[in-house]
C-alpha cells in the first residue's frame, strides 16, 4: 500500500509544474520532483540528503531557519507571507525570487514537510513593470485619466497627479465623474461633438477644447482620447491625455495679431536676406503699392525696386547695420513699381533675428503726399508772400489815402468855415438899409457853406452806417419827376456862369416803389459832381429810360473827365483823381452811391475821357418787392 501511495505521489509530483521538495525535521532533502531539478539545475542524486540551505542563498539562511522553527512549532499547513522576500539559489549561482508553501505530513510515524516552491521571477518582473508604469503615469507632465466605458456615463476611474495639478480639483472630486465637468457651462463647442462621435464609435480622436480649472480659470486643453479594447474587441476603457497648451494658444494668438499688423500695415514692410538680399516676406500693403505678387518679389532684391542704387552702394550703406555699428539707418530713395511708375519713399532699415538667423527689415513710407504737401506749402508760402506784398502795398496806399484824407478833410472844413467867419464879420459892417444887398450876399454864402458842411457830415455818417450794416431803407410809391425836380432845383443854386441842366421830358412817366431818399442822394451826387468838374458855359444832361424792369439814369457832362490811370480807383473810398485835387471834395460820394445801389439790386458804371467829359449810368429796379 505504501509503495502504491508513493507511486501515486511520484506521478502527481512529476505532473505538477511547481517545484516539490520533501524534507525531514532536520531540513534534509528526502525527495525532489523533476521541476525542482530543472529549476535549480541539479540532478536529484546531488540533492538527496543535502540540507535545504543548499537551494537558498547564504544571506537568507538565518531567516529561513527562523521561519521553519516557527512552522515546526505550530505544525500547521501554511504559506510563507508575501511580505517576506525569499530567493532560491541555482547550481550556477543564479539567484531568483521564490514563493514557498509548507505542508507537514506523517508517514509511518515520522513527520516530513512538503515544500511547494514557485519561481516568481516573471511575476516580480511584471510587478516591477507595472510599478514602473504606474510611477511613469504619476510622474508624467501630461494629465492622464482612465474612464470605464462599461459603466453608465463613462466615469473617471483613474487620474494622475498632473491631472490634479492641471485642473485644481482633488482626486475625490474627479473620480466617478464624467470628463464634461471641465467644460462647466461652455459646452457649445464644435470639437465636443467630435469627441462624442468618437466615443460612441469607439475610435481615437484628438481635439482642442476650452476647459476650466476649479477656480474658473480658462485653459486650452489639447486632448487625445484612445479606446482600450478587450480580446473580443469590446471597448472597456478610454484613456484621455490632457496637454495644457494655453501658453501656446496665447502665443499663436499674439503671433496672428502681429501677423495681422504686419499684413494690414499701411506702410510697406520688406524682409530680406542679408547675404543674397533676396526678399523673404513682404506685407500686403507693399505688394499692393509695388504691383508685384509675393512669389514674384521672392525672386527680387531691393536693387530691383531701386534702380538708381547699385549693389556696391547698397552694401556699403547697410554695412554699419551688419557690423553692429548702428541699430537703424534711414534714407530717402525712389521705388519703381512693376508698371514702371515711380514714387518717393523714406526707408527705415534695421537688423532682426529669427531662429538664429539675422534678417534685414525695411519699413518703407510712401512720402508722395509729404512731397506734394511740401511743394504745395512752398507754393502757398510763395503765394502768401505775394499776397502779403500786395497787402503791404495796399496798406501803404491806404495810409497814403488816410494822410490825403486827413489833409483833405482839414481843407474841406477849413475853407467853408473861413468863408462863414469872413461873411459873419462883414455882416457887422453892413448895418444900413441901403446895404441890404451886400448883407443878403453874405447870408447866402453862409447858407451855402453850412449846406456844404452838412453834406460832408451826412456822407461820413452814411459810410459809418453802411459799414455797420445799420442802414434802413424806407420804400414808398412815388413819381420820378418829383425827385428829379427837387434835385435840379437845389443844383441850380450851384451852377457856374453859363452852365445849364437839361432834363428828359419823360421823367413823369415813371412810377417807382423805391427808397426816395436814396434815389435823391444818388442823383444829387452825380449832378453836383458834373457841375463841379465842368467849366462855365457847358451843358449837363439828365437822361431817363427804361430797360426791362430797371430804371436807367444817365448823367452826362462835358467837363475835365477822369484820367485813364485813375478810372479803376474811382469808386474807392477817399480816392480822388489827380486832375481834381485842387477842387473841393472828399472822395467818398461815388463809394456811397455804389454801396447803396448794390444793396438795392442796382448797378453803376461810367465812361470817361480826359478833357472830354464823363457819362455815369445808373440802373435801378423800379419796384422793390413789398
Amino acid at each position: 500500500m505504501f509503495q502504491q501511495n508513493q507511486d501515486i505521489f511520484s506521478i502527481l509530483s512529476e505532473a505538477i509544474s511547481e517545484c516539490i521538495i520533501i524534507i525531514d525535521n532536520d531540513q534534509k532533502i528526502v525527495s525532489t520532483n523533476s521541476s525542482t531539478n530543472k529549476v535549480f539545475g541539479y540532478p536529484s542524486t546531488e540533492l538527496i540528503g543535502k540540507s535545504l540551505e543548499k537551494l537558498i542563498p547564504k544571506k537568507y539562511h538565518k531567516i529561513q531557519k527562523v521561519l521553519f522553527k516557527k512552522f515546526i512549532k505550530k505544525g500547521e499547513k501554511r504559506q510563507i507571507s508575501d511580505s517576506i522576500e525569499l530567493y532560491g539559489l541555482q547550481k550556477n549561482g543564479a539567484v531568483f525570487p521564490i514563493q514557498i508553501g509548507l505542508n507537514p505530513f506523517t508517514v509511518y510515524g515520522k513527520t516530513y514537510i512538503m515544500v511547494l516552491l514557485i519561481d516568481i521571477t516573471e511575476r516580480k518582473e511584471n510587478e516591477r513593470n507595472l510599478l514602473l508604469k504606474s510611477e511613469a503615469l504619476q510622474s508624467a507632465a501630461n494629465g492622464i485619466v482612465i474612464t470605464d466605458a462599461s459603466q453608465d456615463d463613462n466615469p473617471i476611474i483613474y487620474c494622475n497627479s498632473a491631472f490634479i495639478r492641471l485642473t485644481g480639483y482633488s482626486e475625490s472630486e474627479i473620480l466617478n465623474k464624467n470628463c464634461r465637468f471641465l467644460q462647466t457651462d461652455d459646452r457649445d463647442q464644435e470639437n465636443l461633438k467630435q469627441i462624442r462621435i468618437a466615443i460612441k464609435e469607439g475610435k481615437s480622436c484628438k481635439v482642442i477644447l476650452r476647459n476650466y480649472k476649479k477656480d474658473g480659470t480658462l485653459f486650452w486643453n489639447d486632448l487625445s482620447v484612445t479606446p482600450i479594447k478587450s480580446n473580443r474587441g469590446i471597448v472597456t476603457h478610454f484613456i484621455g491625455i490632457q496637454n495644457d497648451i494655453t501658453q501656446r494658444m496665447y502665443a499663436e494668438q499674439e503671433l496672428k495679431h502681429w501677423a495681422s499688423i504686419f499684413d494690414e500695415s499701411l506702410n510697406e514692410i520688406f524682409i530680406f536676406d542679408k547675404g543674397s538680399l533676396k526678399f523673404l516676406n513682404v506685407n500686403r500693403g507693399a505688394q499692393k503699392n509695388i504691383g508685384y505678387t509675393l512669389e514674384e518679389l521672392k525672386e527680387l532684391t531691393p536693387l530691383d525696386l531701386k534702380p538708381e542704387i547699385t549693389e556696391s552702394d547698397f552694401r556699403t550703406m547697410i554695412a554699419p547695420l551688419l557690423n553692429k555699428e548702428k541699430e537703424k539707418i534711414e534714407f530717402e530713395a525712389v521705388h519703381q513699381r512693376k508698371d514702371g511708375s515711380t514714387y518717393p519713399i523714406e526707408v527705415h532699415l534695421q537688423i532682426s533675428s529669427s531662429e538664429d538667423q539675422e534678417l534685414l527689415v525695411a519699413i518703407i513710407l510712401d512720402i508722395t503726399e509729404r512731397k506734394n504737401y511740401t511743394e504745395k506749402l512752398e507754393n502757398t508760402v510763395e503765394k502768401r508772400t505775394a499776397q502779403l506784398k500786395i497787402a503791404l502795398t495796399k496798406e501803404k496806399e491806404l495810409n497814403e489815402l488816410k494822410t490825403k484824407f486827413l489833409s483833405l478833410v482839414s481843407h474841406e472844413f477849413k475853407t467853408p468855415l473861413s468863408g462863414i467867419l469872413t461873411s459873419t464879420i462883414l455882416l457887422e459892417k453892413y448895418k444900413l438899409t441901403a446895404q441890404q444887398e451886400k448883407r443878403d450876399k453874405h447870408l447866402n454864402i453862409i447858407t451855402s457853406k453850412v449846406h456844404y458842411l452838412n453834406n460832408i457830415l451826412n456822407d461820413f455818417l452814411s459810410i459809418e452806417r453802411l459799414e455797420l450794416g445799420k442802414v434802413t431803407y424806407k420804400f414808398t410809391d412815388f413819381n420820378l419827376s418829383k425827385v428829379v425836380n427837387e434835385v435840379v432845383y437845389n443844383a441850380n443854386m450851384l451852377l457856374k456862369g453859363g452852365q445849364r441842366i437839361n432834363i428828359s421830358q419823360n421823367s413823369d412817366e415813371f412810377n417807382l416803389h423805391q427808397d426816395e431818399r436814396i434815389l435823391e442822394l444818388i442823383l444829387s451826387n452825380l449832378i453836383y459832381n458834373a457841375i463841379k468838374y465842368s467849366p462855365e458855359n457847358t451843358d449837363i444832361n439828365l437822361e431817363v429810360s427804361e430797360c426791362e424792369k430797371n430804371l436807367v439814369l444817365k448823367v452826362v457832362d462835358y467837363g475835365i473827365g477822369i484820367p485813364i490811370n485813375d478810372q479803376k480807383h474811382i469808386f474807392n473810398r477817399y480816392f480822388r483823381a489827380e486832375n481834381v485835387l485842387n477842387n473841393h471834395g472828399t472822395g467818398i460820394g461815388l463809394n456811397i452811391i455804389k454801396a447803396h445801389l448794390e444793396n438795392l439790386g442796382g448797378t453803376i458804371n461810367f465812361k470817361s475821357e480826359e478833357n472830354n467829359g464823363s457819362t455815369f449810368t445808373v440802373a435801378l429796379p423800379k419796384i422793390i418787392e413789398k
